[in-house]
């Protein structure tokens, strides 16, 4: 495994984390059991990070993300989380008006991961109208001990400078892949300027960049299942027929979604890449890409599919 500095806050995690959203079991049913197994088996594997939030599940990941790192796991690695989601996708979302509404979810959290501490807190909601009640409400958490950082989960650049406004944005989560290489010209910038980590989502695109869906596929999930049909089955095809270009240059101990990870975290800003797995296979798959390394030639290739927008 590879280990780099994540950005201000001075830590050493791993190039390929653990993203917990298919522990809530939105990409398909996970059971605890499985779950818990794919936690210890990304720890073993050398992963240290494990990027979870409120809404997933809803709040089941961070309950088996918490029962996984209990028994003396939790202080060896960094938990981060999110808030602002939670309620949202069945229409019932908190204001967030008042910094009271993200204390009650921060402490929830807590309850749910079994820990006393979050390393990092991060906003999960863009373009909210009081992004200021959740700078206020991340200062006082964190002068109160209970998170170690914040950052978040938003690629737009003038939020991300909104979050730094005091010069203690930790992280941003950025989407970037083969697939998804739009923030190239002004957010990964702006945080390579400012020392801001960056945790990448969806380098795998959701699963399309490990070439596994056929053509005809119909999804079931309730995160893809949208994709079957209409203008959304049209982008599904179109991105599946660009990740092809991925296939020749697979085997040889490499695979399709390992080489797509391992051009996540060639960008120089990017810090952690954030994959989701659903079992110990395809954990152990995840981290070893940290260890690929691809040559120039690979890189242009796969620059060439989707040039930035």
């Amino acid at each position: 495994m590879q280990y780099r500095v994540f950005g201000r806050t001075g830590w050493r995690v791993s190039a390929i984390g653990l993203g917990c959203w298919q522990l809530g079991g939105q990409f398909g049913a996970v059971s605890e059991a499985d779950g818990i197994a794919t936690v210890h088996a990304a720890i073993e594997a050398g992963i240290n990070l494990f990027d979870s939030a409120d809404a997933y599940g809803p709040r089941r990941s961070e309950e088996i993300l918490g029962k996984a790192l209990a028994g003396g796991r939790r202080p060896h690695v960094f938990v981060a989380t999110k808030v602002g989601n939670l309620g949202r996708p069945d229409g019932h979302p908190l204001s967030f008006t008042t910094p009271e509404h993200i204390y009650a979810c921060c402490d929830a959290s807590l309850h749910r991961l079994q820990t006393d501490y979050i390393d990092l807190y991060q906003c999960h909601i863009r373009e909210h109208p009081r992004h200021d009640v959740f700078l206020e409400a991340f200062e006082r958490l964190q002068e109160a001990g209970k998170i170690r950082a914040y950052g978040t989960s938003s690629f737009f650049p003038s939020e991300i400078e909104f979050f730094d406004s005091h010069g203690r944005c930790h992280v941003a989560q950025i989407p970037y892949s083969v697939l998804e290489r739009t923030y190239e010209t002004d957010a990964l910038p702006l945080c390579q300027e400012r020392n801001i980590g960056v945790l990448v989502r969806g380098p795998l695109a959701q699963g399309v960049l490990a070439g596994k869906f056929p053509s005809d596929h119909q999804f079931t999930d309730p995160t893809r299942s949208g994709w079957n049909t209409g203008d959304a089955q049209r982008r599904f095809q179109e991105r599946r027929a660009a990740a092809e270009a991925l296939r020749p240059m697979s085997g040889e101990g490499r695979s399709m979604a390992q080489i797509a990870l391992a051009f996540a975290i060639a960008h120089p800003a990017n810090t952690c890449a954030i994959p989701g797995a659903r079992s110990p296979e395809q954990v152990q798959a995840n981290a070893d890409a940290a260890d690929l390394e691809l040559t120039d030639d690979d890189l242009a290739t796969l620059r060439a599919i989707a040039p930035p927008a």
